[in-house]
């Protein structure tokens, strides 16, 4: 080779361990999400087998290099963004690749949080699904325990394979365990576990499993985005309408996000600040010139229990020429705290451009529907006195009683901080693989997915690190 460059990839005119062992990822690079024909999958045979001679050798290694590169920068940051800012320094990265274990240098890149491992775990295992999942089970309007369902060994088989139904199964009556299976298919599917097929239901059993394995790469794709979380911190899972606190102590609950339509919860990261009790609520502007300023009167306020405030929160008397200003935005509303205030009797405020935060409602029967996206884009928790005892877990006189004490008590606007910023996450994960093994799907209600798996098609050759290998 030329004077003073050791070829990296090569000894004596074969490609070494380290290069033949990544070969081997380049060409399965399904099996972490990503597209092997995008590191080369099918040109390799050939560039192995025409090592004869410097060049071809030189071109040999500069492939295996930039290749290296991209499916690293691929597998750690995602498709989406493959300029993003990486603190990797990857020359270094790739000489001890070339020198080391390769394979074990590109997996100590990879994300390495639990929900990562078992996602890929899932993507295998919905392959092999697509693979077998051949049936489309006929639609009846309505099916429940008891009926007799002709298809009922193609729906056992299908459950079967899903992992949802273990026992066997004869006949043609729909009961006993096939039911408890459909129940255990629609807990993992964002439905209302009940038993019943209908529309829903079919919908989902009829879902090609190979949808399943794009929705589960368009989940690693993001995942690779997501920093971990360290220490404590709120999890938001949007589509999921779920939250989870985790730390030494964990909790989950239900929560209300933005609906689909117009108010759709962005997604972020904040640090959460203050816990409010008895807030006082300031109608964002929007709102207030729409909604309320059209009906505002001084029996109207009274009844919702509304005030015009200046700047800095001085009530202002309920006239004509205050109402006008609240519409040209120099006055405000707000809700004064109680049991009818939109944001119920707690707040948990962390700083972020959105105006979004964390809040209880009056409104508790939504946490019943399986669907929940009825928000103006906050994000409304079932458990707002769990919530608030486990961010001021650090702080023992803020106690359960205490927390109660306070929500039901005179003092109005009482902010308490909690005894160190506490990360919140809103995210947008329609899958998730849970540590016992099952898979939970959810829809994609803001079309989030379908956009960023339009935006991975592939695209038309536009020439790039392989064409320019090959001169």
């Amino acid at each position: 080779g030329p004077a003073g460059y050791r070829l990296a990839w090569t000894r004596n005119g074969r490609p070494t361990p380290q290069a033949t062992a990544l070969i081997a990822l380049f060409e399965s690079a399904e099996t972490k999400g990503l597209r092997s024909t995008d590191y080369g999958a099918g040109q390799w045979q050939a560039r192995v087998s025409d090592l004869a001679g410097d060049a071809a050798q030189a071109r040999f290694d500069y492939a295996m290099t930039s290749t290296l590169v991209r499916y690293a920068k691929d597998v750690r940051n995602g498709r989406v963004n493959r300029n993003r800012e990486d603190d990797l320094y990857y020359p270094d990265f790739v000489n001890r690749a070339a020198t080391g274990d390769a394979v074990a240098t590109v997996s100590s890149i990879e994300p390495q949080s639990g929900d990562y491992k078992l996602l890929v775990a899932a993507l295998a295992n919905y392959r092999r699904i697509a693979a077998a999942d051949t049936e489309t089970l006929p639609v009846v309007t309505k099916l429940k325990a008891g009926d007799d369902y002709a298809a009922l060994p193609q729906l056992a088989a299908k459950l079967r394979l899903y992992g949802d139904l273990t026992a066997n199964v004869e006949g043609t009556k729909y009961e006993g365990a096939i039911v408890d299976a459909v129940k255990n298919f629609q807990a993992r599917h964002g439905l209302e576990s009940d038993g019943i097929i209908a529309a829903g239901t079919f919908k989902q059993l009829n879902t090609p499993a190979s949808q399943r394995v794009t929705q589960i790469e368009i989940a690693l794709e993001r995942l690779r985005w997501t920093p971990a979380v360290d220490g404590p911190a709120i999890i938001v899972n949007i589509p999921e309408f779920k939250l989870r606190a985790v730390g030494e102590t964990e909790l989950e609950m239900r929560v209300v996000v933005g609906k689909a339509a117009g108010h759709k919860t962005p997604v972020f990261d904040g640090d959460l600040k203050h816990v409010v009790f008895r807030p006082y609520w300031s109608v964002p502007p929007s709102i207030q010139r729409h909604e309320i300023a059209p009906k505002l009167s001084a029996s109207y306020a009274a009844k919702h229990n509304y005030q015009i405030v200046d700047g800095s929160g001085r009530v202002q008397e309920i006239n004509a020429e205050n109402v006008r200003r609240v519409r040209n935005g120099s006055l405000h509303v707000r809700q004064k705290p109680g049991t009818s205030n939109a944001l119920g009797l707690v707040k948990f405020l962390f700083p972020n451009d959105n105006n979004v935060y964390l809040h209880s409602t009056p409104q508790q029967a939504l946490f019943a529907r399986a669907r929940r996206d009825f928000s103006h884009g906050c994000v409304r928790v079932e458990d707002p006195v769990a919530l608030a005892e486990w961010v001021l877990r650090e702080k023992p006189e803020w106690n359960e009683e205490k927390i109660r004490a306070t929500i039901h008590g005179k003092r109005d606007d009482v902010y308490v901080k909690p005894a160190q910023p506490i990360t919140v996450t809103i995210q947008y994960h329609t899958v998730v693989a849970r540590a016992n093994g099952a898979v939970h799907f959810f829809e994609d209600i803001y079309g989030h997915d379908a956009k960023l798996i339009a935006s991975l098609a592939p695209a038309a050759p536009k020439g790039g690190v392989l064409v320019a290998a090959k001169r």
